[in-house]
């Protein structure tokens, strides 16, 4: 039986994000996000989203940015709706349980979800403010 290891290293997290963006610049949904609206350089994004994750994941505090400022600016560009932010947490679910198991893993997911319905809470008020 083959047996995942749980989340542990910063490499780790790297693996996990480099597959999920991967996923994520494919998928119908929220793939048009990435590719088209925002311009990332990806190598950049990556490490900052990997420095975001061992903060929150591995108690390593390299992150220094405003998650939410940033996506408050991508929410002026594109409406950010519910089904996108569902998308996004199928997508990290998928990529987590591919390649990982154990408590980290399952705490990644419990944030992600977290992450997901402040996010939608707060870009939906946001919405409401522009367009009322």
């Amino acid at each position: 039986m083959d047996t995942k290891k749980d989340i542990e290293t910063r490499e780790d997290i790297t693996r996990l994000i480099i597959q999920f963006y991967g996923d994520v610049k494919k998928d119908d949904i929220i793939g048009f996000i990435f590719n088209d609206v925002v311009n990332l350089n990806w190598e950049v994004h990556i490490d900052v989203i990997v420095d975001f994750w061992e903060t929150i994941l591995l108690d390593n505090p390299v992150y220094k940015k405003n998650a939410m400022e940033v996506h408050y600016d991508l929410n002026k560009k594109i409406p950010l709706q519910q089904k996108h932010f569902s998308q996004w947490l199928i997508l990290f679910y998928a990529s987590v349980d591919s390649l990982y198991a154990g408590k980290i893993a399952n705490l990644a997911k419990t944030r992600a979800k977290s992450i997901a319905a402040v996010m939608e809470l707060k870009m939906s008020g946001a919405n409401n403010n522009i367009l009322g």
